[in-house]
């Protein structure tokens, strides 16, 4: 999962060129998918934009599947969504995903100006995917509608709900679809949902039976020194998070004591303490003792670290450590 990070004193083109970098690596590297989270009014953020990079990405691409990790469907009409995403489909057949979470991706006034109001604010999330899931497949509608999505109307595109707590878990369960679960920040809520979707699970046209996904942050280079100093970068941006003071990605540094207070480590440790850092034979033992604890059929990683080939080389030791290349 990519957000295409802005770093310090990089810029978005920057940005935008080593996403499609990244995504080449990764097919090359035999990774299934590769995702672009939506979020607004962050400056360390390039991927706002999350259907026109998806595009770009899936163009500069052979197999990959690309998709969206996810949109935040509350800041669109489904139609809207329906339609960028039958367009996407319709351009790259068979490569799309289509994950939809329901927070907003951003702060409350920002929020408000992508909705111009706030009667999105998630509560009607259900009605939401049961419409946009309408437009694609026209026979889940209850009653005959004149409005349409062309292109859209027939297309297979798998649609995957997101969450952070139990509220899409449950939802996801109960019309039997697959469910991705962001254990990379919401790590305390991980067992829990995963077990909430399973027992809430009813077949469907399009599972037979659960399909769960992982997130996880990962950061692996050749020792855990090394990784552990690179993993900086990352303490850093939920640091700014936790602060209300979102920023570029700042570069790696040797001691974080100097920059957070105990009140602050302790509530980073919570948050994305459970986060994967180390060397090769670190990592391959802790990815494998995460999957075997919540039996996920997928796991998908995000890696924010400041120097993009340190970046890339990070996901190339995930990729050799699972057995995906030689």
């Amino acid at each position: 999962m990519d957000l295409s990070p802005i770093v310090k004193g990089g810029d978005a083109t920057q940005s935008l060129k080593h996403t499609l970098d990244l995504a080449r690596h990764a097919e090359k590297w035999g990774y299934n998918r590769f995702w672009l989270a939506e979020h607004h009014n962050m400056p360390g953020i390039a991927s706002s934009a999350t259907s026109v990079l998806i595009g770009h990405v899936a163009a500069g691409t052979h197999s990959i599947r690309v998709g969206s990790g996810g949109i935040m469907l509350p800041n669109h009409a489904p139609l809207v969504i329906a339609e960028q995403f039958g367009t996407l489909e319709a351009l790259h057949p068979g490569r799309i995903d289509l994950g939809l979470g329901r927070a907003p991706g951003t702060d409350q006034l920002t929020a408000f100006a992508l909705r111009r109001g706030s009667r999105s604010d998630g509560h009607d999330f259900p009605e939401q995917v049961a419409e946009l899931r309408g437009y694609f497949d026209p026979s889940l509608q209850t009653e005959p509608k004149r409005v349409h999505a062309y292109p859209g109307e027939g297309l297979k595109i798998p649609v995957w709900l997101l969450g952070s707590s139990g509220f899409s878990a449950q939802l996801a369960g109960q019309l039997g679809l697959p469910f991705s679960f962001a254990s990379h920040f919401a790590p305390e809520n991980t067992l829990p949902a995963l077990d909430l979707y399973r027992r809430s699970f009813k077949p469907s046209n399009v599972l037979d039976k659960p399909y769960a996904m992982v997130g996880m942050n990962v950061v692996a280079a050749d020792t855990d020194q090394q990784a552990a100093y690179l993993a900086t970068s990352m303490q850093q941006q939920f640091l700014k998070l936790l602060r209300n003071q979102p920023g570029p990605l700042d570069p790696p540094v040797e001691n974080m004591d100097a920059i957070w207070n105990p009140y602050e480590k302790e509530a980073l440790q919570q948050r994305i303490g459970s986060s994967i850092v180390g060397s090769p034979s670190t990592i391959k033992e802790k990815i494998h003792r995460f999957m075997e604890e919540t039996e996920a059929d997928e796991m998908i990683i995000t890696t924010s670290v400041y120097d993009h080939d340190a970046r890339l080389h990070s996901y190339e030791i995930v990729a050799r450590e699972m057995g995906m290349i030689e």
